[in-house]
């Protein structure tokens, strides 16, 4: 994820760098297709049979501007799990709550990394 300044306003753009199940990233859009869900709604449980342990990366800016300041800093995103809520039913037998989501997804966020413009001469 970028993050800059355009005058006063903060941008953010968001790359797909490393993707997991030969997934590719979609020209048009720029963005990973999602995977799929391996979750059983009524068992409340799941299968950890897609996504990857670990992925690695090699990525640069395409748009980078050495007179422009920015932030970057990386986010990872876990397959679908059943959401707390979704376990507490299938265990009762109880319904599932219709005003929450059933499943949630899990994100993890690197330190940022800055980026500080040098001063034009």
């Amino acid at each position: 994820v970028k993050v800059w300044l355009d005058g006063d306003t903060a941008k953010e753009q968001v790359f797909d760098v490393a993707l997991s199940d030969g997934r590719v990233v979609d020209p048009a859009s720029g963005r990973a297709p999602r995977l799929p869900s391996t979750v059983d709604l009524e068992q409340g449980t799941y299968e950890d049979r897609v996504g990857a342990a670990e992925l690695t990366a090699y990525w640069q800016d395409p748009a980078f501007n050495p007179r422009q300041s920015a932030v970057y800093y990386l986010r990872v995103l876990e397959i679908e799990t059943p959401r707390w809520t979704t376990l507490m039913a299938a265990r009762t037998g109880l319904p599932r709550p219709q005003t929450t989501a059933a499943t949630v997804q899990e994100r993890a966020w690197s330190s940022p990394i800055w980026y500080r413009a040098q001063a034009s001469r």
